[in-house]
């Protein structure tokens, strides 16, 4: 981080596009690093270290965009790889029937680093992986656990963005993630636990996020619990009260929320994985999405989030803005030219996969406010109910309006106190009813800033690394079980 790396090579490709005709351009640089280890059963089964250096051009002419990609630092192979971006602008805007984009002004020269304490490539290959070992090992705590997993993800990228508005931007993030799995099988069923939450836990930082998972001390449980769903009755079908664990309300608002306000859906650029969005440009500040409790927003600066970034691939600087306020629809996730086609400023909601792809909105930090009830509270007044713990499944509609999810394990609520266990329990309904029945939330003792590695967007599709921070929410009257048909 103490000098640019590419800036020569940066230099060359904003000349040459600007010399080809392009009214604006930029560079993005990445050098990244992706590291998995998993063990299952005692035997490492995956154990990759991967890097990856490349550069994006975008170019922009007569209302156009053009991007194009490569890896070939030679001058030749950065002046073919800008000619070609504006090649690419230029015929956008020969069939192109409106204008949309605008080039952008804004000048940025600045450094972003995501504080870490130990960076996992520095806790030494035997000590991770016996690690894992020992976490996993302690996940066979009864006979019946079939299948133990145990792994860890680390990313290392290191991003210099150059455009023809002299941005010097350099940025070096850290991201981080581990999780345990146990299949317990007996006869005629079969039953997962999953800890952290449905996929670990991921955030921005280094080992420290690994300790923080506190894998080993609660394999035993995670083990034991999955043996004890294949004895468990199955979840009742009916309407009834629910509360949903802190990484359910997650996935959530990501499937039900994040994916629906992204505003290249709303505007029918996207509509690859379930499609577009039921919502609208004039529905803002007039639909009510959610109860009063329920406020979301997007905060790309939230330290520890798995998203967290100083700047887009676009060049924007971070902010926080609204999406859901006390329960109004009053924004979405935007880029620069679609935040200008509803008379708005960008959010910064810009990233792309890789220096091999382009930029796009994605879905980043997507936070639920916390409430102020302490978690137990939120079972009282629960005369009927259900409580659910992560993911196992989930559907959702082309328009991100009805969904149904099931959970890897519930406990029967009766009268204010939780009960006996209970196996794949679900539910459903559609997403503003949904939210609107949500009258209460956990206090930040309980908000966590899950995770999400791997949230797939695109045609060619992309994987994006999301955040949505949340506490555990109850929700009143919901349609439980998959028999239940209200």
């Amino acid at each position: 981080m103490d000098e640019l790396l590419f800036e020569s090579p940066a230099q060359r490709a904003l000349d040459t596009a600007h010399a080809r005709g392009a009214a604006y351009a930029d560079i993005r640089f990445e050098d990244g690093r992706s590291e998995r280890i998993e063990v299952r059963n005692g035997v490492v089964v995956t154990l990759s270290d991967d890097r990856t250096v490349g550069y994006g051009v975008r170019a922009f002419y007569d209302g156009a965009w053009g991007f194009a990609a490569g890896d070939d630092l030679s001058d030749a192979g950065i002046d073919a790889i800008a000619a070609l971006a504006v090649a690419i602008a230029k015929a956008g805007a020969a069939v192109a029937s409106r204008r949309f984009a605008e080039a952008p002004a804004e000048r940025y020269v600045d450094r972003y680093a995501t504080p870490i304490g130990r960076a996992p490539s520095d806790v030494p290959l035997g000590e991770r992986v016996a690690f894992l070992l020992e976490a996993e090992h302690a996940l066979h705590a009864t006979p019946r656990i079939s299948v133990g997993r145990a792994w860890n993800d680390a990313w290392r990228t290191g991003k210099e963005f150059y455009s023809t508005t002299g941005s010097k931007i350099a940025q070096l993030l850290y991201q981080t993630g581990s999780g345990i799995s146990a299949l317990a099988v007996g006869e005629h069923d079969a039953q997962d636990r999953t800890f952290p939450g449905d996929i670990g836990l991921y955030k921005a930082g280094g080992w420290e996020v690994v300790e923080a998972a506190r894998l080993t001390e609660n394999a035993a449980r995670i083990g034991e619990e999955a043996s004890q769903l294949l004895d468990a009755p199955q979840c009742p079908s009916g309407e009834m009260d629910i509360v949903l664990g802190g990484s359910q309300v997650s996935l959530q608002i990501h499937e039900s929320c994040g994916h629906a306000a992204e505003l290249d859906r709303i505007m029918g650029w996207e509509a690859n994985f379930s499609g577009t969005s039921f919502l609208d440009p004039s529905l803002l500040g007039k639909l009510r999405y959610g109860s009063d409790k329920v406020t979301i927003v997007i905060d790309n600066t939230l330290p520890g989030a798995l998203a967290t970034v100083a700047y887009d691939d676009e060049g924007s600087k971070s902010v926080r803005s609204d999406i859901i306020r006390n329960g109004m629809l009053v924004g979405f996730e935007m880029s620069r030219d679609t935040a200008r086609t509803i008379g708005r400023d960008t959010n910064a909601c810009v990233r792309a996969q890789s220096w091999r792809h382009v930029p796009m909105i994605r879905m980043c930090n997507l936070n639920l406010l916390p409430g102020d009830a302490p978690f137990e509270a939120l079972f009282e007044d629960i005369r009927d109910g259900v409580y659910m713990e992560s993911n196992r499944s989930w559907s959702i509609d082309d328009h991100r309006l009805n969904f149904q999810f099931g959970c890897e394990i519930g406990w029967e609520i009766k009268n204010g106190r939780r009960g006996r266990m209970l196996k794949n329990p679900t539910y459903a309904g559609v997403t503003p009813r949904f939210w609107n029945s949500c009258d209460a939330i956990a206090d930040e003792r309980s908000w966590v800033a899950w995770g999400t590695p791997n949230c797939g967007k695109g045609e060619p599709m992309q994987t994006g690394r999301t955040s949505q921070a949340a506490a555990p929410a109850r929700f009143r009257n919901v349609r439980v079980g998959v028999g239940y048909d209200g």
